[in-house]
């Protein structure tokens, strides 16, 4: 079918001439893009090309992109089957990493043999893995953003089969720690993007069971890895370990080729408007794009330096990323402790050896469990009380708990661990061991990202640095430290340690506001989330009447939380014209660390009738700006509606937006643009 291109195209201005293009000799149909495994669910091009598009087609104002209603290409519109097969898909490549770093283990005493290496250089085989974990999410990262997460997962898996067949074949321990550390930096993307993909698929509802199914696997690896590796390397050697994860990974590796979607929206619309310019002869653009092109230089400075200085400048983000460095660096000193407690103390073989890590691996499925079914509801009712929004400290009860079972299982292990004591005593004190250290790192990660909002996405990097070269430098000393202290004072002093760090968590649940406030990024945060809230209050109100001058009811309630939305419904009456609840309550400000009074939100349907909820000194400032007044951004999406993963970017892209932009840092101006590009543009200047 071809298309009269003299007639007016939707979209574009009535009287304006349309540049040449290809559209007279084609039919549309011809430029609906095939459908391959990867790409199951496209949309015709006829239905793309008739959407009314923002804009006038020029290079000054480009026709704006943005998805259709029910697109079938966008992701959160797939069928649930497809989203799941994804998120199963990229949540394997997560396991297989973490397991290609301990399986290594099962291959230690071979690899002394046949290089004839010492235990501590062997070892550094795990640590140099590890340590590629540290630094490579901080460029794969920002990668996904301008390429997309599908290549940067084919690219990266390419190198780490690549990398892990090498070292398979290494002549000399030299060659196989530089193929370990390269395996390590080149196979750490689903680490730094799977969570990406999972948001990018599952919304708000369902984002709690993806990211608790995706959560494990980092953890659930690295327990696997011994027993894996260690029956490979008593029955077949070293080299087939290495040959094994090569041939995981490079199945994974197919795998994703015919099955890992693009999940990534900016990229998705980026290539629709290219497609659409190329046909039309009009300048189409992506929201983010329109106005001025990421800059590429200043998106990796800001990812490899902004981690640091909260590292050092931050005491919460200090103390706490040491806390979760510390258990993990733990974990990972097993790898080298249990073959010492239970090969050479029993004298299991190595095969045998690896099923010890049985206790650690089903205390890690229970904390899942104890994540999905107790602590997540116990903060959903807090949050409730509270009018639909906890505090920060709300989220710290479970590292309390979580952190004494850590410290009973160390103890417990450190008071078992001789030959003298059942072998299965040790093994049994991994339980909880394992159960606590997801449940401290869940609490602790959830709190840091509430307490920095808008700065999370580098608070949550500066964790991950510090967390994998603690996992890295752990394992190198733990021979020694065995040798001098003995099996049951080796495994005290990580103990005592975790003790040592317990009270941090009880000092913050209860003077975490306080702290805050005292924290020049907390505070700032805490001030452009009243500025939000301000502002999201104001566009509710504006929602609402609209909604009156259309002559729909409007009806007012408390905040809920999640579920409390504008929701238009017809009337029983015949040719009534709807109703729609209001947001207004949902964004009633919290209580805050600035001290806290109630504030009343009129109800414009009844003067007599009010929302109470709490507010701050910050947030009543933030009240009397731009937002309050209608000024600030434009707040189409609230909270609620945004998938939980993505809360914390979505808070920091309505903070810069609401700002001036002479105000804004050269690095502000990177993330407001990458943020743009992330939510499609979806606020306003």
């Amino acid at each position: 079918m071809s298309i009269d291109t003299t007639s007016t195209r939707v979209g574009q201005p009535e009287k304006s001439t349309p540049a040449p293009s290809t559209l007279e000799s084609k039919p549309l149909s011809s430029y609906t893009l095939k459908k391959r495994l990867w790409r199951p669910y496209v949309t015709p091009f006829d239905e793309i090309i008739a959407k009314k598009c923002q804009g006038q087609g020029t290079a000054e104002d480009p026709y704006i992109v943005d998805w259709l209603p029910n697109d079938k290409e966008d992701p959160q519109n797939w069928p649930s089957a497809y989203k799941w097969t994804t998120i199963f898909v990229v949540s394997w490549m997560t396991l297989a990493v973490a397991l290609s770093s301990s399986a290594y283990s099962g291959g230690i005493t071979d690899i002394m043999i046949d290089f004839g290496a010492s235990r501590e250089l062997v070892i550094g085989g795990i640590a140099l893995f590890v340590v590629g974990f540290a630094f490579g999410p901080l460029f794969w990262a920002p990668l996904s953003e301008i390429f997309g997460r599908r290549i940067v997962y084919i690219i990266s898996y390419a190198f780490l089969t690549l990398w892990t067949g090498a070292s398979a074949g290494s002549k000399n321990i030299g060659q196989l720690l530089v193929f370990r550390f390269l395996a390590g930096l080149f196979g750490s993307s689903p680490l730094a993007n799977a969570g990406g993909t999972i948001t990018d698929v599952l919304n708000a509802n369902q984002r709690g069971l993806g990211m608790a199914f995706f959560s494990a696997a980092p953890f659930l690896g690295p327990s696997l890895g011994p027993i894996t590796g260690g029956f490979l390397g008593l029955t077949q050697g070293w080299r087939w370990i290495e040959g094994f994860l090569c041939i995981f990974c490079g199945v994974l590796f197919i795998v994703g080729i015919l099955f890992c979607s693009e999940t990534y929206a900016p990229m998705l619309l980026r290539r629709r408007a290219q497609l659409l310019s190329k046909v039309t002869g009009k300048v189409y653009r992506f929201r983010g794009d329109a106005k001025k092109p990421l800059d590429i230089k200043s998106m990796f400075k800001m990812s490899l330096i902004r981690p640091w200085k909260f590292l050092f400048l931050e005491p919460i983000v200090t103390i706490l990323s040491v806390y979760t460095a510390l258990i993990y660096g733990i974990l990972y000193l097993f790898f080298a402790a249990y073959p010492i407690i239970f090969q050479s103390g029993h004298g299991w073989n190595t095969g045998i050896g690896g099923l010890a890590f049985l206790g650690v691996l089903v205390g890690t499925i229970i904390s899942v469990l104890l994540s999905i079914f107790v602590s997540n509801p116990q903060y959903v009712k807090v949050a409730k009380k509270k009018g639909g929004r906890a505090d920060p400290e709300d989220r710290l009860p479970p590292a309390m708990w979580g952190g004494a079972l850590i410290v009973i299982g160390l103890a417990g292990t450190a008071a078992t661990d001789g030959p003298n004591v059942h072998w299965i005593a040790p093994i049994i004190f991994g339980v909880p061991f394992g159960c606590g250290i997801i449940v401290v790192f869940l609490s602790i990660l959830g709190y840091l990202v509430d307490s920095y909002t808008i700065y999370a996405a580098s608070v949550l990097a500066a964790n991950s640095v510090l967390r994998s070269l603690f996992g890295a430098a752990f394992p190198l000393f733990t021979v020694q430290m065995f040798e001098k202290m003995g099996v049951h004072w080796g495994v005290a002093l990580p103990g005592f340690l975790s003790l040592a760090c317990i009270p941090a968590t009880y000092v913050f649940y209860k003077y975490g506001a306080q702290i805050r406030a005292k924290c020049k990024y907390s505070a700032d945060a805490e001030k452009q989330m009243g500025m939000i809230m301000a502002a999201r209050m104001a566009q509710a109100k504006q929602e609402d009447e609209e909604a009156r001058a259309e002559g729909k009811e409007v009806v007012y309630q408390p905040a809920q939380g999640e579920g409390v939305d504008v929701e238009v419904q017809p009337t029983e009456q015949e040719g009534g014209l709807g109703r729609i609840s209001s947001r207004a309550g949902e964004y009633a400000p919290r209580a805050s660390f600035s001290g806290t009074r109630p504030v009343s939100v009129p109800n414009p349907e009844n003067p007599t009738s009010t929302i109470v909820g709490s507010t701050s000194a910050s947030a009543t400032a933030g009240a009397t700006g731009a937002g309050a007044t209608g000024g600030g951004p434009s707040t189409g999406a609230p909270l609620s509606r945004v998938a939980t993963h993505q809360h914390h970017d979505w808070t920091t892209y309505e903070a810069l937006a609401g700002r001036d932009e002479n105000d804004l840092e050269d690095e502000e101006r990177v993330r407001l643009g990458e943020l743009h590009e992330q939510f499609d543009g979806r606020l306003k200047k």
